[in-house]
């Protein structure tokens, strides 16, 4: 039996679906397993040993340049690979326009996706076979995706064991070792400061208290902070003046030079957004916080991670940008986080 999994981003959404990968190889043990991914979140899966190929998309690129030789050869590319697998299964965890035009491009007969209450596009309809319903018990997102592959079996996701795997590439487990080798000995815990909505965000000062908080009742940690834009460097550098010596901020790292360090930091702390979820899948501790999304969702399952959720009526709203932004924020107070981390520590 030949698989193919379409599950092209983003980088929280990718690691969630990984669990579908377990699953697979426990009750279909001979398939022949392939992922569909776009090109910034292919460390995700790289090296991952239950994988036997990937498809590698850029759907940036080719809407930026639809007509260059450079796109029409590798669409055409990833046309005629997927054609020649002669997959059996195509399941769609994307559930957009675009996605579904990959699972068209197969040809395969079996192509399964989200039913109309749950695709991102309605447009996504019109190129799968089956459309799988979610059930009241799949209320968190590994789930969801889990019960769409499940749906051709007769295996209940729900019944069995299932982990996730994301291996580092080894040229950047070796930076990560270096790196960390340089820091002083002690605990090392992960500040993810930021994410991509602002109503996802917390506030700076709480940030700064959490931060010295940690550090008086764990005077030997060191407190490593990641960022990805100009105002989260910004927000970093004033986090490391206010709190001290013990704060470093992490160069500017790539997805796959970041997922060897977290393998080896002791929690990470962070709001929805993937690195928070990258610690999740490997095994890290984690404690998270949730605003204009739902903890009980997308948090880390399992007796080694916190959530904390937006006190606000509110909360889970699903708002990229609103009037009651500050104060929802600071809903989620310092003794709400510090409490889960003691926990967790």
């Amino acid at each position: 039996m030949r698989i193919l999994i379409i599950k092209t981003s983003s980088l929280g959404d990718v690691i969630h679906a990984l669990p579908v990968l377990d699953y697979l190889r426990q009750v279909a043990p001979e398939a022949s397993i392939d992922w569909v991914v776009e090109e910034p979140f292919l460390p995700l899966v790289a090296y991952n040993p239950l994988l036997d190929r990937i498809h590698v998309i850029r759907t940036k690129a080719w809407r930026k340049a639809p007509f260059t030789r450079q796109t029409r050869h590798e669409v055409a590319f990833l046309r005629t690979a997927l054609r020649d697998a002669q997959y059996d299964l195509v399941f769609d965890l994307q559930g957009n326009l675009k996605s579904g035009l990959v699972a068209w491009l197969t040809g395969a007969r079996q192509r399964i996706g989200f039913s109309a209450s749950a695709v991102q596009e309605r447009l996504n309809l019109l190129f799968t076979t089956t459309r799988v319903p979610f059930r009241d018990e799949d209320n968190r997102a590994a789930g969801r995706y889990l019960r769409l592959v499940s749906a051709p079996f007769k295996h209940d996701y729900r019944d069995m064991s299932i982990t996730s795997t994301i291996v580092p590439a080894p040229e950047d487990e070796a930076t990560a070792t270096a790196y960390l080798s340089g820091l002083p000995q002690g605990r090392k815990i992960l500040l993810q400061i930021g994410t991509t909505w602002e109503t996802k965000l917390w506030y700076a000062e709480g940030w700064i208290e959490l931060g010295r908080r940690i550090l008086a009742d764990y005077p030997a940690a060191t407190l490593l902070i990641n960022w990805g834009s100009p105002a989260e460097k910004e927000l970093g550098e004033r986090i490391v003046s206010e709190v001290g010596s013990s704060v470093r901020l992490l160069p500017w790292f790539k997805i796959k030079e970041l997922i060897p360090l977290i393998k080896h930091v002791d929690l990470v702390i962070g709001g929805d957004t993937g690195p928070v979820y990258l610690a999740g899948a490997m095994g890290r501790p984690t404690v998270s916080l949730y605003r204009a999304t739902k903890a009980d969702l997308y948090a880390p399952a399992g007796p080694q991670h916190r959530a904390v959720q937006a006190t606000m009526p509110c909360a889970g709203c699903l708002l990229t940008h609103c009037e009651h932004n500050d104060q929802c924020s600071r809903s989620i107070t310092v003794d709400a986080l510090m409490e889960a981390v003691i926990s967790v520590l």
